[in-house]
């Protein structure tokens, strides 16, 4: 199997279509998957932005030096379009609705869901911090790198944010309560302790 690396050369050469849709196959579901929680649920704006974020790839990758991982200048990518998305859409959107009290998210398909309409709670710098830090399992260091904050304001995000969904399902006695767990390997990645 080919290399971020090895196939990006290919790309950024010869503009070679299967090396990028190798690449696409293997950074797509991150990066929808974090766009969606960006635009809390909001699927086709997602999918619109995501498939901007490859295209723009496609004609710029030979401006990946490859100091950061491939995924890391593809979330930087998908990031500069939401906040453009945001810009142009911030009167006329309207973000997923905070779940109701009796949301119960019993499916894994259903904890998404919640999990997507929770991200609107958050302002969107904090919501992309705690997408990158718990979805995509990024470090402090990749995404201060993409969202262009300082380190300890990115753990503060994260960590304002975390207090920020415990509260709510908190007040709501909603069923889906938190355990205080962070995930493993804390001093790599970014949900772990600030």
């Amino acid at each position: 199997m080919n290399s971020d690396r090895e196939l990006a050369n290919r790309v950024a050469v010869s503009g070679d279509q299967a090396a990028f849709g190798q690449l696409v196959e293997r950074h797509q579901i991150p990066v929808r998957r974090f766009l969606r929680r960006l635009v809390a649920g909001d699927v086709n704006a997602a999918d619109d932005l995501a498939q901007d974020t490859f295209i723009i790839a496609y004609h710029k990758m030979h401006t990946w030096k490859g100091t950061a991982q491939l995924t890391t200048w593809l979330h930087t990518i998908a990031y500069r379009l939401f906040l453009d998305h945001v810009r142009k859409h911030s009167r006329t959107s309207v973000m997923a609705e905070v779940p109701q009290d009796d949301t119960v998210a019993s499916l894994p398909a259903e904890a998404e869901i919640l999990a997507q309409q929770l991200m609107s709670l958050l302002s969107p710098k904090d919501r992309t911090c705690m997408t990158l830090a718990y979805s995509a399992g990024l470090s402090h260091a990749e995404i201060s790198e993409i969202v262009d904050l300082p380190l300890g304001s990115v753990k503060s995000r994260i960590h304002r944010g975390k207090l920020k969904l415990q509260q709510w399902l908190k007040e709501h006695d909603h069923p889906i309560q938190t355990n205080g767990s962070t995930p493993p390997k804390e001093d790599r990645h970014a949900g772990s302790a600030a």
